[in-house]
């Protein structure tokens, strides 16, 4: 069973004031330093545990490539170690160790040397290798002629032709295509069911809170906070907002889940529920129920305009539908404060059975980017169940009807 432990992993690199400054410290008496370090990753400590699925996400520039290469080895950390047990697959730089004038089949079988496959085996694999990547007769053409998702096809089908007790993906599966995508994260998931231990980097929001166990969110090269995977997304969403003037706080809530509200408060969510038909407050909710979203905000500055937008997320914190006021043509313009605004969203709860929430947004455009009054996931937790409709499978309810006829 693969494990991976990190501890005050750190990496700097050195910069000199000038090109002659290197040449001088090597050579001046008694090794006086004329370098400063630029730190791009401090103190980096966390554990994934044999059969875990752990996710590593940040802003660009943040140190997650940085930090998987410290992982896997092809970089040696300035301060810190890593220990890893069983055998590790890596997906990192796409293309990373391909000869550019050999081919993809000779490529494919050094990949495979490297990770310590004999050559009769990789022949054995070989067939398998061919009919994932699903490239053709590429796979004997020079790999300079590949397009980065032919080789990044190449890649993943190499570094998964034996399922590996760790698997490391970087960003590279984003180049491939979106059915090659899917294909390469239900083997991933396919792994997983079997035990493998999988370390990714994504900016991919669906696949971190569909497949992981935990996340990690780097910021500035530092762990700025580690935990379940939505709360540690609905952070980082936060983060992405404008900063100025702006807060980011985190509650935990009764039902054991962390509610993220980040904004500048002039305009904040006071009141937000469910309503029957009859005007009455519920929680639970019947498939295909018609049911109003009432949404209370308070005004506490003048706003110039405000857009108010909503969104209703499943189990896993995945958005299932969202819109907001500026797509439907109803913004609002020039807000006294000390005022109140009631939204009401009429809508039938056409809905699978299960546990959803509802994130609201108080913006001035149609993203939380620009203006960022509030934003405030798990505004509501409320529960789906069926009564009248007959049994489905999924989160959606479609009332459809079928005909048969011989022919």
């Amino acid at each position: 069973m693969g494990m991976i432990t990190v501890k005050q992993l750190g990496k700097a690199y050195r910069q000199y004031p000038g090109r002659w400054a290197r040449l001088a410290e090597w050579l001046t008496p008694g090794n006086r330093s004329r370098h400063q370090l630029t730190w791009v990753l401090q103190d980096i400590s966390f554990n994934v545990s044999p059969g875990e699925a752990v996710g590593i996400i940040g802003i660009n520039g943040a140190g997650k490539s940085t930090l998987l290469k410290l992982i896997t080895g092809t970089t040696q950390p300035t301060t810190g170690s890593v220990s890893m047990q069983g055998r590790v697959a890596a997906l990192l730089e796409l293309g990373i160790g391909f000869h550019p004038d050999f081919t993809g089949r000779q490529n494919a079988i050094m990949a495979g040397q490297l990770l310590g496959l004999s050559t009769d085996e990789m022949t054995t694999l070989m067939p398998d290798i061919e009919a994932f990547a699903e490239i053709g007769d590429y796979i004997d053409q020079p790999v300079r002629v590949y397009s980065s998702g032919m080789q990044m096809r190449l890649a993943f089908s190499v570094a998964t032709a034996v399922r590996p007790d760790i698997l490391i993906v970087d960003e590279a599966l984003s180049v491939g295509d979106a059915y090659f995508q899917h294909k390469s994260f239900d083997r991933i998931r396919e792994f997983r069911k079997q035990g493998t231990t999988l370390l990714i980097v994504s900016h991919d929001k669906q696949a971190i809170q569909s497949m992981c166990d935990r996340a990690i969110l780097l910021d500035n090269g530092r762990l700025a906070l580690e935990g379940e995977p939505e709360s540690v997304m609905d952070y980082y969403n936060a983060m992405l907002a404008d900063r100025q003037n702006q807060t980011v706080s985190q509650v935990p809530l009764e039902s054991g889940k962390v509610q993220t509200i980040s904004g500048t408060g002039e305009a904040v969510v006071s009141d937000i529920t469910l309503l029957d038909e009859s005007g009455q407050r519920i929680e639970v909710v019947g498939v295909g129920q018609l049911v109003t979203l009432q949404v209370e905000v308070k005004i506490n500055a003048f706003i110039e305009k405000l857009v108010f937008g909503y969104g209703i997320k499943d189990r896993l914190g995945q958005v299932i539908f969202g819109v907001n006021t500026d797509i439907t043509g109803q913004v609002l313009n020039d807000i006294l404060a000390d005022s109140k605004v009631r939204f009401n969203v009429k809508f039938p709860m056409n809905l699978g059975a299960g546990t959803y929430s509802i994130q609201t947004a108080l913006v001035s455009t149609d993203t939380h980017l620009d203006n960022n009054y509030e934003w405030r996931d798990l505004a509501l937790i409320f529960n789906v169940v069926n009564i009248n409709k007959p049994n489905f499978s999924g989160v959606a309810w479609i009332d459809s009807r079928i005909s048969i006829e011989q022919i």
